[in-house]
This record gives C-alpha cells, sequence and structure tokens, in this order.
C-alpha cells in the first residue's frame, strides 16, 4: 500500500502545481482551493508512505513524480517547450524514479 500511497501523493503534487499556476498568486478563489486542498491531502498521503519506504526513496519519487507530470502538463496545457533536450532530461527522471522503485527495500 505504501507505493500506492506515494503515487497518490505524487499526482496530488501536480495537481498543486499546477493550481499555483491557475490560482495566479492565489487571486481566484476556486483554483486556490484546489492547490490547497492538494497541498494537504498530497502531504498526508506522502506521510502515509513514509511509514514504510525510506525518506530518501519516498521524497525523491516524490518530488520525481511531480516534476515529471509538472513539465509533461506544462507542454501540454502551457505550450512550454518540448525539445527533445528537454524531453530526455524529462525521461532521465522517470529513469531515476524506476531505479529508486526498483533498488528500495
Amino acid at each position: 500500500m505504501a507505493w500506492i500511497y506515494l503515487s497518490i501523493a505524487g499526482v496530488l503534487e501536480i495537481v498543486w502545481a499546477i493550481g499555483l499556476k491557475y490560482s495566479e498568486g492565489f487571486s481566484r478563489f476556486w483554483p486556490s482551493v484546489v492547490t490547497v486542498l492538494g497541498m494537504i491531502v498530497g502531504f498526508y498521503y506522502l506521510s502515509l508512505a513514509l511509514k514504510e519506504i525510506p525518506i530518501g526513496t519516498g521524497y525523491a519519487v516524490w518530488v520525481g513524480i511531480g516534476a515529471v507530470g509538472t513539465a509533461i502538463l506544462g507542454i501540454v496545457l502551457f505550450g512550454e517547450s518540448a525539445a527533445w533536450p528537454r524531453l530526455a532530461c524529462i525521461g532521465l527522471i522517470v529513469a531515476g524514479i524506476v531505479g529508486l522503485k526498483l533498488t528500495s527495500a
């Protein structure tokens, strides 16, 4: 269950990161609500995951999921660069996430 909790926390990190963009500095009510709720619930699921997963692995995977998801949604939603070097770097983050999962106890 810990890895499921960590996956949920990672997805919620993406939600709140994208929510920050839509909240426009917390000046828009509903995007701000979604952002704050995403943060609170995401931290809760991260805390559950870290009961079983080592902190270094859990935190790195959580941040990695958030970074990859946010970067991809930045490309899709906001027209950010999809140049091959950027995509290659995203791929390296994914490789790191997979490596940490495969090598964790």
